[in-house]
């Protein structure tokens, strides 16, 4: 059993039954007599494993028909690029601006294009998601990530884009709550969060987008170089991969995204009532826009902040300082954290808040 719960916001921690199925498996997969990191992706065994994958992904998330599914390197960071490269057909798009990585995403993007911020929620540092966004005419696409890591926000609800493709960044929410995919033409979500561990990136692509790539978009930023060879048109993260069909499994075992969506927001609810009910402690985002996979908060100073961090460290709850550009702490807790892990934290809080005053 573990002794040790982390909340890093990524990599993160991996169910426990998955990681005594990777141990089982090191060795010796499915009785091929190899590691899945040693087997060729081109051997039947592999091909199992990737088509497993895509196959329990589709089912978890209920991805109609209409949409493909790739397993891609690169992280989310590298669909910064891809998305206008194989969307910027008109030449416009626009995007909401909510945290670090959707300005990073909004940056990228304007290399290749008119690129525009509709809407920004830097004026009051990421702590709210913009409302009733107005969006310009002609567009190819509006972006928007939907829940943002770092600043602890997420979107209840979508904004309204017509017959405009939404296209969404949902890294570190996807699986950990129902997300309605024929809102979307495309989804992308690096695997380091809820997924597996980092290597591979999931993009699920409404097909009418998935062959209109600009004439200089590279062949591997094309999403229909993978499309058409099933993920396998070069070596894939194979040993990620394997990993994530593992957590899909897992996944699906104890209910799906439904049964995990209510065990997430009885953790969420669990820290944001102590924060709430508590005269120490602070969380600066607006409760309607609060993020059920990423809590960030305070102490009443930045020593405190600090003092907390080391001694829950001692205690066995890592990782939990926030990030440089948000300070405090910040708790990820994401599928594979437990209840107990949560329930542990919130004791330590108590505690600490009692001797600390």
């Amino acid at each position: 059993m573990r002794n040790v719960f982390n909340f890093s916001a990524g990599p993160s921690m991996l169910p426990e039954d998955v990681l005594k199925d990777v141990q089982a498996d090191i060795l010796n997969y499915n009785g091929s007599g190899m590691s899945v990191m040693e087997m060729s992706h081109r051997a039947k065994v592999y091909e199992e494993i990737n088509a497993e994958a895509e196959v329990l992904l589709r089912e978890l998330m209920n991805i109609p028909d209409n949409y493909d599914v790739i397993f891609v390197q690169g992280g989310a960071s590298m669909q910064f690029e891809a998305i206008p490269l194989n969307l910027l057909n008109k030449g416009k798009a626009d995007y909401i601006v909510t945290g670090n990585f959707a300005e990073k995403a909004w940056k990228e993007a304007q290399k290749f294009g008119d690129i525009a911020c509709a809407a920004s929620s830097k004026d009051k540092n990421f702590t709210y998601i913009p409302q009733n966004v107005k969006f310009r005419e002609g567009l190819d696409y509006v972006h928007i990530t939907t829940n943002n890591t770092i600043f602890g926000t997420h979107y209840a609800s979508l904004p309204d884009t017509g017959d405009i493709p939404l296209i969404t960044d949902a890294s570190s929410h996807i699986l950990g709550e129902h997300i309605d995919v024929g809102k979307f033409g495309v989804i992308y979500a690096g695997a380091q969060k809820n997924i597996g561990p980092a290597g591979v990136t999931v993009v699920i692509v409404r097909k009418d987008l998935s062959d209109k790539a600009l004439p200089a978009c590279p062949t591997m930023l094309k999403w229909s170089t993978q499309i058409k060879e099933k993920s396998l048109y070069n070596t894939p993260p194979c040993f990620s991969t394997y990993v994530a069909m593992l957590v899909f499994r897992w996944l699906k075992k104890l209910g799906g995204v439904a049964a995990i969506q209510k065990i997430n927001e009885q953790k969420a609810g669990m820290l944001y009532e102590l924060i709430d009910n508590s005269s120490f402690y602070k969380n600066a985002v607006n409760p309607a826009d609060r993020s059920i996979m990423n809590v960030p908060f305070t102490t009443p100073s930045p020593e405190l902040d600090e003092k907390f961090i080391s001694e829950a460290s001692k205690a066995g709850l890592k990782t939990l300082k926030g990030h440089r550009l948000v300070g405090g702490m910040r708790a990820s807790i994401y599928n594979a954290m437990p209840v107990e892990g949560v329930q542990k934290l919130a004791d330590f809080m108590k505690k600490f808040a009692v001797e600390n005053k």
